[in-house]
């Protein structure tokens, strides 16, 4: 694909009034994720279609788990095998019965919806894809920056990955409520829908280019690696640009969230300079 020549025309907006419904079919935020204890309440919560954003299930348990396996995998929600003492220490105790379901703060949007968000801003797209980033204040301090910097939204796994819980929504100040979040199966293909609409990405990797050194005035995908391991190898293999930040100490890493931070924060100046210069 050939890189455009796009300028960056950006207006304030950090109210982003009515995006609940106009951009995510009725997105729900209540900032707290609950537990949902034993069977036929997990039962329940699914046929009522509960924002739920993961079920533990015992690996001793049979009977009407496997229904609920089955339901979870129907509606996208990841099932975690744990074993009992794991669920007795979640629920204090609690008869579980075999199984937790673990309330989300916040419903997931689709890839679309962040794309559609940034035509309808008028804007080229800018988006955050985090590949396996588990630690949960990582995450929400992500989301945090990703939303003041004018992200239109942050894609993230179903699997190794921290979610949209409690945690995450704390972290982010608030900022989740704001900010989209898409939870996919497979980064890689998501990288390659969003390369189909003409999105550049960007991955941070220490073998990479110097950040400051590359343009990304234009549409772009910046991919943030994990905490202990980076970027994924076929993650790392779609890039159209892999960057690094020079580091002049000993220590020859930054905290995910913080270096997230500081590659955000350079697409904003390039693109704002770039605006300017138009």
């Amino acid at each position: 694909m050939n890189k455009k020549e796009n300028s960056f025309d950006r207006k304030p907006d950090r109210r982003f009034k009515g995006r609940t419904a106009e951009y995510s079919g009725g997105r729900r935020f209540d900032g707290e994720g609950s537990l949902i204890v034993g069977r036929n309440p997990v039962i329940e919560a699914l046929k009522a279609g509960k924002l739920i954003d993961l079920i533990f299930v015992s690996s001793e348990a049979g009977g009407s788990i496997s229904l609920i396996c089955s339901m979870a995998g129907e509606k996208g929600i990841p099932v975690k095998q744990v074993n009992e003492q794991k669920l007795d220490g979640m629920c204090s105790g609690s008869s579980h019965q075999g199984v937790i379901a673990v309330g989300a703060c916040a419903e997931y949007v689709e890839i679309e919806d962040i794309l559609r968000i940034a035509a309808e801003r008028g804007e080229d797209p800018f988006v955050i894809i985090c590949d396996e980033i588990e630690d949960p204040h990582n995450l929400g301090a992500i989301i945090r920056t990703a939303e003041a910097a004018g992200a239109h939204g942050i894609i993230i796994p179903k699997r190794r990955s921290a979610s949209l819980n409690h945690t995450v929504f704390k972290t982010s100040a608030g900022a989740a409520s704001w900010l989209p979040v898409a939870r996919v199966a497979n980064l890689a293909s998501a990288v390659d829908k969003l390369k189909e609409n003409g999105v550049w990405i960007y991955g941070t990797d220490g073998g990479g280019e110097d950040y400051s050194g590359v343009s990304m005035t234009g549409p772009a995908g910046l991919v943030i690696g994990s905490e202990g391991f980076g970027m994924g190898r076929l993650l790392k293999e779609k890039c159209d640009f892999l960057l690094k930040l020079p580091m002049a100490g000993k220590i020859t890493s930054l905290n995910a969230s913080v270096a997230a931070g500081i590659f955000m924060y350079e697409i904003v100046r390039q693109r704002r300079a770039d605006q300017v210069k138009d």
